[in-house]
Formats: structure tokens, sequence, C-alpha cells
């Protein structure tokens, strides 16, 4: 592994849970010791995608051992409903189930094995309803989760008519499981005055706490949720952590008993969404010099049976429609589709690969209709400051040109190209492709109110500080983030900084930990935080040392300096004078990212405070007797801006594209046509592993000044690699072309093994 140097603001910092994961003392929820009479919860799904619940009988599990009570939903007290965007999704079902692993009750024990055994038990009738697994097939049904939207740019249907070439097509990608190592789940623990505190695999915690609120018809006041850190999430404990939540908090309602519900792995697969499938058109049009013209694209999403996160979804597949392409005429449609499988919701990149494969089809398709190579027409196409994106924000500071050229030139683009057609020449059995992925991803959350976070600081007066904020520490750093910013806005060692869990009642509000923007919301409110203590303790220094009005000070390694020269206090010293002063030694920050602002009415805006930039270099190798295929090198150059950790974001980049390959090549979600999930284990469902990753991966990071809006300027890292991994799919399309120039290799992804067999030996018709 190769990582360049980078231009950062601090020293290099070791992530500082690596020593707990390593050594099994990281705690999630499932490790908090179980309180003296805990009950344990499962939930009986539905066994059919589709249908009305004619009878239920639970005669005799209830009266098996150990079961303690079981639940329905005329047992809600309050709102039987669960969705955030759009109330369509009770927590219960009622009549009709809608999908397989619908919840329908709950069984409440006092041993998880008493409330699994108790699930055998249970009998429930149905009558069958049609069932729909297709978005095609629900859109021309008019089954729509809501309100279809469009983004367009200039008259692309005036635009096409007089382009030189024109070339229509379809995609599909397949769904992605989040496989986090943590399942769902949550620990409900009564207090005093009938309130509950919540132990959480989320997140997002004010989701968390506003739909179990909503669901026992109580103030969100008497809700705590509280997050030490998450095993995994990947945006799949967004919004759906909420189900798990109410489960819980509905029974200890009742019974007045502390209440775990934590799925096992086949369960949580079940009964959990998935990246969002999309089916999609596109048509292309270039003039004669090969500018890309005019662009359309419909997508069809599968949204589940139920619309979860999937509207949001929708909405930045349209912002990253044209991925880092500049395209004077545009027109996106996008179709949220109401299907009888489990409520698809977020996962990294959160529809923005979804549409950035579209656009990467459309102009592999016209590429290889001219007969060119295809980053041909990439570069020639790629965004420059002044470029205008569909919803109208312009380019500031465009990085993508600058990328393309770095990683040419960096990684010896030509030759790379030239050695794998010698290699091909040379080689009948075995056949190397090229690709390469540049991206653009924005940053921000598109729905603009929650571009907002908080964090609470206590400095105590021996000098050590307290730190809350909304960040969840999910396996992305965030902590060591967190307490880099305290510690170089205090000037003092990390060493007096003590991160606290992540809850509501320190921090209210939260946004979720999601959209990248984790680091910049929370960093941004530290600092503001921080930055009140410090103005206190400086006027303080001030009249301690009879300074003007004007003179700099600071304090850097816990020492103090006046214009440039050091004080005999210390940090400690100083915190102990601000006590003794009654000097208020606490402060809570407030940030909201300026500037950024959409309007869905007319579907124009500037909604990201920055835009993040790279380029991805592929090449694999195909085996054209068996059909299966290795990533051999994956070479890229990323904008991380300026850095604050090159450790944690080198690491963000490495898993951000393995996943994305593993989304792109092997991880294949499969539903039969009765909605049943067949990939639903470990067996059946694969993921890369240490056999099946790039055998070489290089990043280099892009020098750059960073963006203002960014923490201390150092860009988000979370999502953006991801989408590298398209690349992975035209690389290997590209070495089945170069063993049959005829293969009919429709653009599906994930291009599987049995796929690239299927398509070697195939011509197109």
């Amino acid at each position: 592994m190769i990582a360049q140097p980078a231009h950062t603001t601090t020293k290099p910092v070791a992530n500082i849970d690596a020593a707990g994961h390593v050594t099994g003392r990281s705690i999630y929820v499932d490790d908090i010791p179980a309180m003296e009479g805990t009950l344990y919860a499962k939930i009986y799904d539905s066994t059919i995608a589709h249908g009305y619940i004619t009878n239920i009988n639970t005669s005799a599990a209830e009266k098996a051992e150990g079961v303690v009570r079981i639940f329905s939903y005329s047992d809600i007290p309050g709102a039987n409903e669960i969705g955030g965007i759009i109330h369509d999704e009770p927590l219960l079902a009622e009549k009709e189930v809608m999908f397989r692993g619908q919840p329908i009750l709950l069984v409440v024990a006092e041993t998880e094995e008493a409330a699994e055994h108790a699930l055998t038990l249970i009998k429930v009738e149905y009558e069958s309803l049609p069932i729909i697994t297709c978005p095609r097939e629900a859109f021309k049904q008019g089954q729509l989760l809501t309100k279809s939207r469009s983004f367009s740019k200039g008259n692309a249907a005036e635009a096409f008519k007089s382009c030189k070439y024109v070339f229509e097509g379809k995609t599909e990608t397949g769904g992605q499981e989040h496989l986090y190592l943590e399942t769902h789940g949550a620990y409900a623990i009564p207090v005093e005055n009938g309130n509950i505190k919540l132990y959480s695999s989320t997140q997002g915690l004010r989701h968390v706490q506003e739909t179990v609120a909503h669901v026992l018809g109580v103030g969100m006041h008497a809700i705590e949720v509280d997050v030490t850190r998450l095993g995994g999430g990947f945006g799949g404990k967004e919004d759906q952590a909420a189900m798990w939540a109410s489960m819980a908090a509905l029974a200890t309602h009742h019974l007045k008993r502390p209440v775990k519900c934590i799925p096992h792995r086949m369960e949580d697969m079940r009964m959990s969404g998935k990246r969002n499938p999309y089916k999609s058109d596109y048509k292309i049009g270039l003039d004669e010099e090969l500018n890309i013209i005019a662009y359309e694209a419909t997508y069809f999403q599968n949204g589940g049976a139920a619309a979860d996160l999937s509207p949001a979804i929708l909405e930045r597949t349209l912002f990253h429609g044209t991925n880092t392409y500049n395209i004077p005429h545009v027109q996106l449609t996008a179709n949220s589709c109401r299907t009888n499988l489990p409520p698809n919701t977020a996962f990294r990149g959160f529809g923005g690969p979804q549409g950035m494969f579209v656009i990467e089809a459309a102009i592999d398709h016209a590429a290889t209709a001219l007969g060119v190579d295809k980053d041909l027409l990439q570069r020639k196409n790629l965004l420059h400051d002044g470029s205008e994106f569909p919803y109208g924000q312009v380019v500031q500071e465009s990085e993508a040109i600058n990328c393309w050229e770095d990683a040419k030139l960096r990684f010896e683009f030509d030759k790379r190209k030239e050695e794998a057609a010698i290699y091909n020449a040379n080689n009948d059995l075995h056949k190397k492709g090229v690709a390469v992925m540049p991206i653009c991803f924005g940053i921000s959350f598109t729905n603009t109110m929650m571009n907002q976070a908080r964090a609470l600081v206590h400095v105590y007066w021996d000098g050590s500080v307290s730190v809350s904020t909304g960040a969840v520490e999910m396996g992305q750093g965030i902590n060591t983030k967190m307490m880099q910013v305290a510690a170089q806005t205090f000037g003092i060692s990390q060493k007096k900084i003590k991160l606290e869990t992540t809850n509501t009642t320190r921090v209210a509000n939260t946004s979720p930990s999601a959209a990248s923007a984790t680091a910049d919301l929370n960093g941004k409110a530290l600092v503001i935080a921080c930055e009140q203590i410090n103005d206190r303790l400086y006027q303080l220094v001030r009249k301690l040392y009879n300074t003007h009005a004007e003179a700099t000070i600071k304090i850097v390694d816990e020492k103090i300096f006046i214009d440039g020269v050091q004080q005999d206090k210390t940090w400690n010293e100083l915190v102990l004078a601000g006590f003794q002063h009654r000097i208020n030694l606490s402060a809570k920050g407030h940030y909201a990212s300026p500037v950024i602002h959409f309007d869905k009415t007319t579907e124009k805006g500037h909604p990201f405070a920055y835009h993040v930039y790279g380029t991805a270099i592929f090449t694999t190798t195909v085996d054209c007797i068996r059909g299966t295929y290795e990533i051999d090198s994956v070479n890229v150059v990323h904008d991380f801006g300026s850095s604050i950790n090159r450790l944690i974001d080198l690491g963000q980049c490495e898993g951000g594209i393995v996943q994305g390959i593993g989304w792109m090549t092997m991880e294949e979600v499969v539903y039969n046509e009765e909605g049943k999930l067949l990939s639903n284990a470990l067996s059946t469902y694969k993921i890369p592993d240490i056999y099946s990753v790039p055998k070489e991966l290089n990043i280099h990071f892009l020098h750059t000044d960073g963006a203002e809006l960014a923490i201390f300027k150092s860009k988000a890292v979370g999502e953006p690699p991801l989408m590298y991994g398209i690349g992975a799919y035209f690389a290997i399309r590209n070495a089945i072309l170069a063993f049959n120039p005829q293969a009919d290799i429709p653009y599906s992804a994930p291009i599987t093994h049995e796929k690239v067999l299927m398509a070697l030996y195939t011509k197109q018709k």
C-alpha cells in the first residue's frame, strides 16, 4: 500500500479506538452488562410478501415456558407508525403485510431462547395478494412511493436533434447488503417518572428518539438515546434502527423492565432493507468533436414496500446523475417505485453511485459504438471552473482535471493501456482490461435543514476537558478527529480530552452521522464551543498580564503566548485561575452550514458546501475459460483537501473502494418472484475477502488548499471513494471485449463470475 505525502494541518494521530477494537474492550450495545430483570424480545415476521392477515393464533406461544407477553399493533399506546419522510410504515402489521420479514408480533420472554422457541409456536394465516418485485412493473401499475422528480438544464429534446451521434440503452444496478459487523439492536431501560433510556445501534439518534416517542405517545424529552459506537453502519442504521429501538421501548413501556431486542444475522438480513436497486434508461448525444451535448436518463428506483429514505436517495441520484461531466443539455427523471420487498434504505453514497453508473454506461456505449477509447470521451468532457450542474450550482474550484492529469502521469496510464494490449495479443485465454473512473461528489445533506450541529464542552478546573457532539463513531474515526479538533483549538494535549458518548440529553436534535458531513458539521460546532471558552480565558490573560486589547494571545502545547512571547502560566494554571475568577468554563456551540440552499419547486439552488473529486485507474485480468477475474491494480488520485488525519482518511478511501468493487462485482442481492430473499446468509451472499481485493492499491493525496466549509479545510472522505468501484465493472467489461469483440454484455451490475462466463461466449443480437 502506497500513500503519498499529504498537506496536513496537524501531526499524525492514530485512531484512539484502535486499541479497544483489537483487544475486544470496545463497547457495543450487546456488550452492555444486562441489568437484573432484563427481558429479551424477538420479532415474529411475515412469511409472505403480500397479503391480508386472516387469523393469528398465539395461544400455544403464550403458554410456553418463559414467555412474559406477546405484543401486537393493538398494544401500541401512540401511533403505529415508524416512517420518517413519509408516514407509510407501521411498526407492527395490522391487516395487511407488504413484504416478507414485515413485523407482525413481538414476543418478550425471560431468555432469548424462550422467545425464539415461542416464535415457532405462533400460527398466522394469510390471504395472498399479487406480488411486485420489479420497479419497472411497479411503475407501470402506478405504484409509486412519492411524486416523481426531474432535473433539467438547457433543452435536451431540442439539442438531440442537432447531435451528430445519439445512442440509447438500458442499465441496472443491484442492491447491496450492509453487512455491518454488529447487527441492529437496542436495549431499553426504564428510569424514573415513566421515562426510558435507550442504548441503540443507530447513526440517527434524533430519528430513534422521535420515532420511539411517537410510538409511545410521549414527548421526545421522555426518551434518552445513548450511543457509544456502532460496529459499522454504512447508512443501514440511519433510519431502520428506529424499528428495533421501538420494539424494545414498547415492551419496556408496558412491562417496566429492561428489554433487549437484538436480531441474529439472518433475521437482520431478512427484515432490513438494502441499497436501492435501480433499472434505468439513458440517451446520450455528441457532436462531431465528441463533446457530450445532451444527456437524458430515467431512473426506476426499487424502494421496497415503504418509503423509508428512498425519496431522499432518489434526489441524490438526480444530483449526481452527470457525475463529473460538463453537459450543456440535461434531462433527468427519477421514479421511486413501491414493490413487495423490505423497504430499501441509505447505503454509502446514498443514490449517487446508482446515478453515476448510468452516465458511465452511456459514455461507454458511445465510445464502443464510435470505436474510440472511453477515456477520450471522459477527459474531453470533465467539469471545469464555471461549469454548471443540472441543479443550478456553479462549479467554483473543480479539481476534476487536476486529478485526471495527475493520475494519468503518476500512474503511467498510457503505458498501462499499451502493456494490456501487448498482453492481450500474446495471451489467448487470459485478457486484461483497463478503465478510468473519475468522480465528483457533493458534500452536505441535500435536505438543507439537516445541515446543522451542536457540541457541548466542559473544561474542568484541573484543566481536563469533556467533549460531547452529535457525531456517532461507527468505525470511520470520527472520535479521533473530534479529539484532534478540540486539542488543536485549545492548544492542549489530546490526553486531557475525553470524548463522551453521543447522547440526546447532552446534545439535542442531532442530524444523523451520514452524508459524509459528520466531521464538518460537528467539528465546526465543536470549534465554536471551544472558542467561546478560549475567548473568556483570553480576556482573563489580558487582565492578569495587563496587556492591551490588540495583543495576540495563543495557547500552544499548553503554554501561554502573548504576541509570540511565552508567559509563566500554563493551561492548567490559567483554567484554575478562570475558575477562581468565576468564569464560565462550559460552552455550547451551534453550527449551521452557510451558503447552501435548494428550492424543490424549481429544482435549482446551491445544495452542496463543496465537492470532492478524484480519478481511479483500474487494471483487471479475466480468465476466459472459467469466467473468473482478478483486480490487478487500482491507482487513485483523490482530493482529500488539507487532510487533518491522513491515516484515517487513507483507511476510509481504501475501505470505500473495496466496498464499491464488491457492489459492482460479487455482492448480489437475490429475491425470487415471491419476494423471498435467497441471498440470506454469508454462505449465499459474497463480499470481497483478502483474495478478491485489488492486488495493488495505491492512493495519492492531491495537494490542494481544501475547502473553507470543510473542518480545517479537510474534505469529507466517507462516501466519495465508493464510487471508484464502478471502474472495476468497466475494466472487466473491457477484458471480455478483448477476448470477444462481439460479446453481448448488458450494462447490468454486479458483473459476477457467472455473468462474465456467459458474456465471453455470446454475440450481440
